[in-house]
């Protein structure tokens, strides 16, 4: 029996809203690792003021990506610079359509001078998989599904991130002195446990930090290696709540909706995307909600990635991203949501919250903005929202409101009023981490004054 299309889904469902549009969903968290292991409110402290472990193994797909046109298929898919990517470098993946919307993000990092692994969510890694395929390149694909979707096997590679104020301590006490130097998004080969890996500059949440990348038959010695040396330093092990919170703080919004469904020469590629893939099944939900599908739709100027972006090569949509440069409307902010507020509506005690919805954000009556990620920091006494605003609203210190409810959806008019409660909020740059938007790529822990 063939497997249904995301097209065959769209079509049955009425149209690509219908099909992914559900309300109150179950938020998404790292699979395997505990929701918590000391507290979740000490786990989110630790990066800022101790140091802490994340155990990122299992909740990311990996696709691997080798052969002589690896660089040039790459390159034609998205809007890096490959010019100056040397083998050991990191970069924020930024594919988009040949309209300039996000089909989201990913981690890419070159192995080699014709090898590559792209982490994160799939959607990306479908993207470069198809036209890798569909265009002919002499290029290779092996794809690690997240422990998920893995059906019980070990994941191909290990990752383990060691970061906050005293990362560098314990990176020096674990491997007897300061590892390599390394800048920021590069990576170093180091040894430890008599195991060889990979230490990748890199923080989740602005703090100091390395991410530790390896194969999965050296993960266990590795860990306990670090867990060891951390002992001293009170290293906290970072669960599933933290961790999915973290990018809150650091201003990067996970899972953007893929600008896919609706531009007609995606059709055969979303013939050839399975329904039952992220792109399918990524639920839409909170108090904004319409019928137009292009509503969600990101650029990648809106999410911060215009640094990022070259135009020294051709790629698709590189004619929309020019166009975009100076009109894109909106641009990315942090929302403190007024405590008083948010805890008439989700309690006194206004525990662990975490949200992925899309919620309306007002001045006055008018739509300005939209929310993309919520979750409670504990540092602030608060919810923080990672949102896409307007930019006449995005001034630090800007009041504004959030519509604080679900949609029911399809059926409903998207302006009907359901009587939501409104949550003051105030407008602060992202990210909302200090050290992660002033620091964020200075800070060598190779040098002894780093």
């Amino acid at each position: 029996m063939a497997v249904p299309s995301l097209q065959a889904g769209i079509d049955q469902a009425g149209s690509p809203v219908r099909l992914l549009w559900e309300p109150d969903p179950a938020p998404w968290l790292p699979e395997v690792i505990e929701p918590e292991y000391a507290g979740w409110r000490e786990e989110q402290a630790a990066w800022h003021s101790g140091v802490a472990i994340s155990d990122l193994c299992h909740h990311m797909f990996d696709t691997f990506i080798e052969g002589p046109d690896a660089t040039r298929l790459l390159a034609a898919v998205s809007a890096n610079d490959y010019e100056r990517f040397a083998v050991g470098q990191a970069k924020q993946f930024i594919p988009v359509t040949g309209r300039g919307h996000i089909v989201t993000d990913g981690i890419l990092l070159r192995e080699a001078e014709h090898r590559y692994v792209l982490s994160g969510i799939p959607a990306a890694q479908n993207w470069v998989k198809y036209h890798g395929e569909k265009g002919g390149y002499d290029v290779a694909f092996s794809t690690d599904p997240s422990s998920a979707f893995r059906g019980g096997g070990d994941p191909k590679l290990f990752r383990f991130q060691v970061q906050g104020p005293l990362a560098r301590d314990l990176v020096e006490a674990a491997f007897g002195g300061p590892l390599p130097p390394a800048k920021f998004f590069h990576s170093v080969p180091v040894s430890l446990a008599g195991r060889h890996f990979r230490a990748l500059r890199h923080n989740m949440a602005g703090q100091d930090g390395f991410e530790f990348v390896g194969d999965w038959q050296d993960a266990a010695a590795v860990k306990d290696a670090l867990m060891t040396a951390g002992e001293p330093f009170g290293l906290v092990h970072v669960g599933g709540y933290a961790y999915a919170s973290a990018s809150v703080e650091s201003g990067w919004i996970p899972s953007p909706i893929p600008g896919i469904y609706t531009d007609p020469e995606l059709l055969d590629y979303r013939n050839w995307l399975p329904l039952f893939g992220i792109e399918g099944k990524r639920p839409l939900n909170g108090s904004f909600f319409s019928e137009n599908i292009e509503d969600y739709y990101c650029s990648p100027y809106e999410l911060g990635y215009g640094r990022s972006i070259s135009f020294n090569h051709d790629f698709i949509g590189r004619a929309a991203l020019e166009k975009a440069k100076d009109e894109h409307r909106r641009t990315k902010v942090t929302l403190v949501l007024d405590p008083e507020d948010m805890r008439k509506v989700i309690g006194e005690e206004m525990g662990y919250h975490l949200t992925y919805a899309r919620h309306r954000v007002e001045a006055g009556s008018s739509l300005v903005g939209l929310t993309h990620q919520t979750a409670t920091i504990d540092g602030t006494g608060t919810l923080l929202s990672l949102t896409l605003i307007d930019k006449q609203y995005a001034e630090p210190g800007t009041e504004v409101t959030v519509v604080w409810g679900e949609h029911p959806g399809p059926g409903t008019s998207p302006d009907a009023d359901l009587g939501f409660p409104r949550v003051r909020a105030t407008v602060q740059p992202a990210p909302f981490d200090e050290h992660a938007r002033k620091q964020y790529r200075r800070h060598d822990l190779s040098r002894p004054n780093a």
